[in-house]
Parts: structure tokens; C-alpha cells; sequence
């Protein structure tokens, strides 16, 4: 893990709650606390090697299955390209 980064604020005499708050996020956002904490939320994990050479793998058999049906007479190949996804 990362070390923690502290922002600390203090009211000042006439400070209103809410200009407390502005300063507070304003700090905040100078250290990169919620850019940080925006791409740990968001992290995706590479695929590895393995998976991506199985999913390569699935797609050739699907594409060779549609092919032989398609010699098969089965599939119409014209019926597939007229249709539009929306």
C-alpha cells in the first residue's frame, strides 16, 4: 500500500463550516488524494498470457464452426451482414 497522506484543517475564528470545507477539498485535492483514490477504485487487471491466448483460441473455433456451417449450407453469410446492431 501507499503511505497515508494526512490533510489536516483548523477553523479559524470567523470561518464559516462551509469555507472550511471549500479549503479542506481544496488541499485535498493538491496532495492527488482523490485522483489516487479515484484509480484504486477503478483498477482493472491486465489479462494475462494464458487468458487471452484461450480467448484468441475460442474465437478461431467459433469462426472455423461458422465457416463449415456456412459450406454446410446451414448459415446464410448474406442474412449476417445485413443486419445492423443499434
Amino acid at each position: 500500500m501507499t503511505c497515508a497522506t494526512r490533510v489536516e484543517v483548523r477553523r479559524g475564528k470567523n470561518e464559516s463550516s462551509i469555507a472550511l470545507i471549500r479549503r479542506f477539498s481544496r488541499r485535498a485535492k493538491g496532495t492527488n488524494i482523490v485522483r489516487h483514490m479515484r484509480i484504486r477504485r477503478y483498477y482493472a487487471r491486465l489479462k494475462s498470457n494464458n487468458v487471452n491466448r484461450k480467448r484468441a483460441l475460442v474465437g478461431i473455433m467459433r469462426r472455423e464452426k461458422y465457416h463449415e456451417l456456412v459450406k454446410l449450407g446451414k448459415i446464410d453469410p448474406m442474412a449476417r451482414r445485413n443486419t445492423r446492431r443499434r
